[in-house]
């Protein structure tokens, strides 16, 4: 009997898939049933090959063997999973084996991965395509019952190896110029570039801003305060202080004319659906997570907890097909504190609105929401329980009547300047009670005063006062402001973005203050020293909107690579020919253990490190490492900072404290924290921000020999 091949992008996945299709004979790289057999790739089991395994002059960094522009592209196997390779393989060229059905995440990247596999395999089998947005058992019995035939997504993955390619050029090829012109670890790339340059021009920004003050006036009347406002321009400020001191002088111990009192309703509606990049900006600000944090802790609730559907989607709208599930996933978040207002959207019909359903602004994947599986927060980390709170709330928010108020208003004239008195009174919560937006916050006027203050009535000036105040430079950006950025400038995807800036930050371009990003110096110098294109966001935009136009078969991806391929000789040309400098302004007086170079001082996101000079060396020693452990005094995150017995907790604030004293001090709070959890959570912080294992860009970016 024949069976169909299932790759599936992670183990996790392929089990998930083979219960649901009753496999349950186990293989040690597969799961096998009556129909089928499913397999699973680790991330990407191919990549595209290393420059050195396009000839022997690739191996030595050099200016004159560059650029490497290959005519044939090869892929080869990671060797760290190449024994999953093999055994995919394998069973891709079973006798029993019909067809294959790609089941990778269902976007440019997956589509990648299962079809290098197939390519490096040979595969001549038909092929199928399981594109679903979540993993629960419904999706995936629904996704098998409407597979669709591997050729509509020859154009999705023609992009997805476009983007590969152009990234390898320009990426690898600029990197070794820059590095080998100025004898340091320089690294550029189309999007990690032009995003660093944004960083810095908002730095030049704040250190080019010089603070205006401006002036108002506040008058206090019948024991309400009015503001002051510009009968031309509606702007309750003026850079002109003599002018407002004139008023002031005017108005004080006058009468005010009211000439107008009105109450408007006003209905505010709830923000839209949560994307990935709306998310990670939402628990960077309100949690201090990290863009791959974030995605990290969402791919768990959708892979292992099943909870939220698919993370790596640009869309804040659902598809009209989606209405009739809407109650099953109501049902399925009505636990704990969710209830209250599960209850009530329960009992009302569901409305298809605009506001959030709509088929022409969803591409790949529709926004995140809760799925239709049945939900156990006290399986969830607390970290978990963060994201997943955001994501249901906002859902429940979008599902829930608008919030409704009375804006009332009161404006008259006192010696010909006009003044005016405004608050507003929440009538109907709406969706705002799902946020428990207390009442108090409301700016209400006194209604009994209001009584007084009638159209046409003069009333006493009490009390005018002058207000100041200074104009602010544009803040710094956090991780999560970074990726709202580059999401307008059209700078990577939701699935590459948090990649990019854990990049940047691993090669010490960007440093944290607290929870801003900053450019480090390496990183401004290096600006100076790429060429002038790859600063610009709008090429790497136009980029992507001509690889989005590819998967969508309105361009051919042999014409963009062409272009890419004469770019690439263009900045490389450049490179060679620029006359710039680089000077190491972090060089220590200590020597390398391993090559006797002077070392680097580098801040990066985690930490504080000693690196070598050498980009051949490359040894790195940690001098201290940002941990979770919060300081018992004034309860910020402390720093370890030491080796083996002598490592210790250093605080800010100057608090001291030897690592064998915390863990004391734990045992002593009670806090539930075993010997065994201490000493997890301690190897924990010597590992950077878990990442996917052979994440294609990842991987990519790791390869830049830096």
């Amino acid at each position: 009997m024949k069976k169909q091949l299932v790759i599936a992008e992670k183990p996790s996945v392929a089990r998930d898939i083979a219960r649901v299709l009753g496999c349950r004979q186990k293989g040690s790289s597969f799961m096998e049933g009556d129909q089928y057999i499913v397999t699973w790739a680790l991330g990407h089991l191919v990549t595209l090959a290393d420059p050195e395994q396009y000839g022997e002059q690739y191996k030595q960094w050099s200016m004159e063997t560059l650029p490497m522009m290959p005519k044939q592209w090869k892929l080869v196997v990671i060797g760290k999973t190449s024994r999953q390779y093999q055994s995919v393989k394998k069973l891709i060229f079973r006798n029993d084996v019909s067809d294959i059905i790609i089941a990778t995440d269902a976007g440019r990247e997956g589509e990648l991965v299962a079809r290098w596999i197939l390519d490096k395999a040979g595969n001549q089998k038909p092929v199928k395509r399981l594109w679903i947005s979540s993993v629960t058992d419904k999706a995936i019995k629904e996704g098998f019952a409407n597979l669709k035939p591997g050729k509509e997504y020859e154009n999705l993955y023609h992009a997805a190896v476009a983007r590969a390619e152009a990234d390898w050029l320009v990426g690898i090829n600029a990197t070794r110029a820059l590095t080998c012109k100025y004898n340091a670890q320089l690294s550029c790339g189309r999007v990690q570039t032009p995003t660093l340059a944004m960083i810095a021009q908002r730095e030049d920004e704040i250190r080019n801003f010089r603070p205006k003050s401006y002036f108002g006036l506040k008058a206090v009347i019948h024991g309400m305060t009015f503001t002051w406002k510009d009968q031309k321009s509606g702007s309750s400020q003026s850079f002109d202080k003599s002018r407002i001191e004139k008023i002031k002088t005017a108005v004080e111990g006058r009468s005010i004319l009211i000439q107008k009192v009105s109450k408007k309703p006003k209905k505010t509606y709830a923000p839209a659906l949560y994307n990935l990049t709306d998310l990670q900006t939402d628990a960077n600000k309100r949690f201090g997570f990290s863009a791959k944090q974030t995605l990290n802790l969402m791919q768990s609730l959708y892979e292992h907890h099943k909870v939220l559907t698919y993370p790596r989607t640009d869309s804040r709208y659902l598809t009209t097909d989606m209405a009739d599930t809407i109650k099953e996933r109501l049902n399925a978040v009505s636990v704990g504190p969710y209830k209250q207002w599960t209850a009530r959207l329960m009992t009302r019909p569901v409305k298809a609105s605009a506001s959030f359903i709509n088929n022409s602004k969803v591409t790949d994947h529709h926004a995140i929401i809760p799925t239709e599986q049945p939900v156990f927060l006290s399986d969830m980390s607390f970290d978990e329980r963060k994201i997943f709170d955001l994501v249901v709330k906002r859902f429940l928010a979008v599902l829930s009547p608008a919030c409704e108020s009375e804006q009332t208003s009161v404006s008259g004239d006192i010696q010909g300047e006009m003044f005016e008195a405004k608050g507003t009174v929440m009538v109907k919560a709406g969706w705002r009670d799902i946020y428990q937006e207390e009442e108090s916050q409301n700016e209400a006027l006194p209604q009994e005063k209001l009584k007084v203050l009638k159209e046409g009535v003069k009333v006493k000036v009490d009390s005018v006062k002058i207000t100041e105040g200074k104009t602010n430079p544009p803040a710094r950006f956090t991780e999560g402001t970074l990726l709202s950025k580059m999401e307008q400038q059209g700078l990577g995807t939701v699935a590459t973005r948090a990649d990019i800036i854990e990049k940047l930050f691993s090669s010490f371009l960007l440093e944290k203050n607290g929870n801003e990003v900053t450019v480090t110096a390496k990183a401004k110098q290096l600006l100076k020293l790429v060429p002038e294109d790859l600063r610009k966001a709008e090429l790497t935009a136009q980029w992507e909107r001509r690889l989005t136009a590819i998967a969508e078969g309105r361009e051919d991806d042999r014409k963009f690579m062409g272009e890419i391929s004469g770019y690439t000789r263009q900045i490389i040309d450049e490179i060679k020919h620029a006359d710039g400098t680089f000077r190491h302004e972090n060089l220590t007086r200590q020597k390398c253990p391993e090559c006797g170079k002077f070392m680097l001082k580098v801040k990066g996101k985690h930490g504080t490190f000693l690196v070598c000079q050498d980009r051949e060396c490359g040894y790195r020693k940690t001098l201290s490492r940002t941990t979770n452990a919060r300081c018992p005094v004034c309860h910020k995150k402390m720093e370890m900072v030491g080796d083996g017995d002598a490592q210790k907790f250093v605080c800010v604030c100057g608090h001291k404290e030897k690592l064998s004293a915390f863990k004391e001090r734990k045992k002593k709070e009670g806090a539930g924290v075993s010997k065994k959890e201490v000493n997890r959570y301690l190897k924990k912080q010597q590992k950077e921000a878990q990442e996917p294992i052979n994440n294609a860009f990842a991987d990519a970016l790791a390869k830049l020999k830096l």
